[in-house]
């Protein structure tokens, strides 16, 4: 069993929405903090949000008060509703935990495409 497994993405028009979701094995919900990281071409991987299993919320600039990041421990799944895309938000996004260390595994991500 792939231990990640992100879906949703899609291609959108600037100011559309859509709801990314994350399938991953316990040994990643067992971790207190579980989020998104984003890539675009030619960028580094970067940490989008993050929910700690008490509820804790970090947002990076670029996507506050546009995206809202949930999870559901029992399930082992998280979801990204991401809202009022821009063209900037272009990218493969992942689901891990956080922070992920140098040689944890990585899912396949999923490509998100905003059209302006």
């Amino acid at each position: 069993q792939e231990p990640l497994v992100e879906s949703g993405g899609g291609l959108v028009q600037s100011g559309g929405s859509l709801k990314l979701s994350c399938v991953a094995s316990r040994s990643i919900f067992s971790q207190r903090i579980v989020g998104w990281y984003r890539q675009s071409p030619g960028e580094e991987r970067e940490l989008v949000s993050y929910k700690t299993r008490s509820g804790t919320l970090y947002y990076a600039d670029p996507v506050k008060g546009r995206f809202i990041i949930s999870r559901d421990d029992a399930k082992n799944t998280m979801s990204l509703q991401m809202n009022n895309l821009k063209p900037e938000d272009t990218a493969v996004y992942y689901c891990n935990k956080v922070p992920a260390q140098r040689g944890d595994s990585w899912g396949r991500g999923t490509q998100v495409i905003v059209s302006s």
